[in-house]
């Protein structure tokens, strides 16, 4: 039997540790926009490809390319809308070869929620530019599925971290003494560790429902400032202080306040039951320790 066919776009951690679980059971291409990584992914057995989202007559070589498609590439900065997802599909319809395609979303596609815990039924409500431009991604790879046949799975991930992940500990914050909020201001957040993230993406691009979404989250229920005292006590650090979300506004940056303004707690069952993915790390306490 051929080897199936993977393209990754966006290989950066997640779509390296994807190709690491991989190996060379599957003959895997990936897109990069940087010439200089080529040895290196190629050395880690893909056939890299130099192209870049922003100049799509650079992505003629993608189309027929590959029966799979794991799509971890972020939208832009700026705008209301994702032009890279979209330049990517065009390049993908011209080939008529895909038969799966796994996008990874945000769970902030949701807005704040209030602490509700919900799962993958509940309608977005982006808040932001930047949850809005990755609803327009969302969008775009459900109607790639419905012209072209190809299964569309969406997985929306929330806070993915790991030991080995650049930024991906929160020792670093803590070590910066970063402030979080007072228990009566504070927020749900969600997690998924780097390494279960990785077998999740594969997970769906094998057992993937067409047009299904899944929450690519772990079980862990708490709120922001638990987290950080959880892994504050397991790193043998200082807890980090409590301020009010008056205070937060004056000391902390936007996008930080962004993160602190959203409180949701995600049903995974779809995660576990549909795709079968048992989690090496089920809650934030065995991956922190990992």
């Amino acid at each position: 039997m051929p080897r199936p066919s993977l393209l990754i776009v966006g290989c950066g951690d997640i779509g390296l540790r994807v190709l690491r679980l991989l190996g060379r059971r599957w003959r895997v291409f990936v897109l990069t926009s940087q010439a200089a990584r080529v040895p290196g992914l190629r050395a880690m057995g893909a056939v890299p490809l130099v192209g870049n989202l922003d100049q799509p007559a650079s992505l003629g070589r993608l189309a027929g390319l590959a029966d799979h498609v794991l799509h971890l590439a972020p939208p832009p900065l700026q705008g209301e809308h994702d032009p890279r997802t979209r330049a990517l599909l065009q390049a993908l319809a011209r080939g008529g070869r895909v038969r799966r395609l796994v996008y990874a979303s945000t769970t902030g596609v949701y807005g704040d929620t209030g602490g509700a815990r919900f799962d993958e039924s509940r309608g977005v409500a982006p808040a932001s530019a930047r949850a809005r431009r990755r609803v327009d991604a969302e969008r775009a790879v459900r109607w790639f599925g419905r012209r072209t046949g190809a299964v569309v799975s969406i997985l929306r991930i929330p806070g993915i971290y790991a030991g080995d992940r650049e930024g991906g500990h929160p020792r670093e914050r803590l070590q910066r003494g970063t402030p979080v909020l007072a228990e009566a201001d504070d927020v749900y957040t969600n997690h998924i560790h780097a390494d279960d993230l990785a077998r999740a993406c594969i997970a769906a691009l094998v057992r993937g429902a067409p047009q299904r979404v899944v929450h690519a989250s772990d079980d862990t229920e708490l709120k922001m400032g638990a987290y950080f005292d959880l892994a504050a006590d397991l790193c043998g650090l200082p807890r980090p202080p409590r301020i009010t979300r008056a205070e937060a506004q004056e000391r902390l940056s936007p996008m930080l306040m962004s993160f602190m303004s959203e409180s949701r707690r995600l049903d995974n069952r779809r995660l576990k039951r549909e795709l079968r993915l048992a989690l090496r790390y089920p809650t934030v306490r065995e991956g922190l320790l990992a």
